[in-house]
């Protein structure tokens, strides 16, 4: 294997608190849905989640897309990331990636999907732990 790059942030706070990084691309006040008063002071850790699955879901599906002889003009993926106290008292996430690619029929569509869910680094990381679903806009 060969890494490509490594991305590093910093928390101070746990979920009422900050995150950056070193270089300071990323400089980041959370806000906690948990926490009256500190629910829109920032984006919380699991929307900065979906907003990264979405991305490098996105990414995969258009690499799947390709590898499969058909190409993605128009696409748009979206990810819910779902916070859920399970039954030990603990928390777990739930995950619900929707793709629209315009000018691709339905079924072609799940298989693009289900072919980015193999490839995408998010998608491996969290297989065999965290609930995901595809769905086909």
């Amino acid at each position: 294997m060969k890494t490509l790059f490594t991305a590093e942030a910093i928390s101070k706070g746990g979920r009422s608190g900050t995150i950056e990084s070193p270089d300071q691309l990323l400089n980041i006040t959370l806000g906690n849905p948990l926490e009256q008063g500190a629910e829109k002071l920032g984006p919380n850790p699991e929307l900065l989640f979906a907003a990264a699955y979405s991305a490098c879901f996105h990414g995969a599906v258009r690499g799947a897309a390709k590898k499969l002889g058909t190409p993605v003009a128009d696409s748009t993926v979206w990810a819910q990331v779902s916070l859920i106290e399970d039954d030990e008292g603990g928390y777990r996430l739930a995950v619900e990636l929707r793709a629209q690619l315009l000018g691709i029929d339905h079924a072609q569509s799940q298989r693009i999907m289900e072919e980015a869910h193999q490839t995408c680094p998010y998608s491996k990381a969290l297989r065999g732990d965290i609930a995901v679903t595809l769905v086909v806009v």
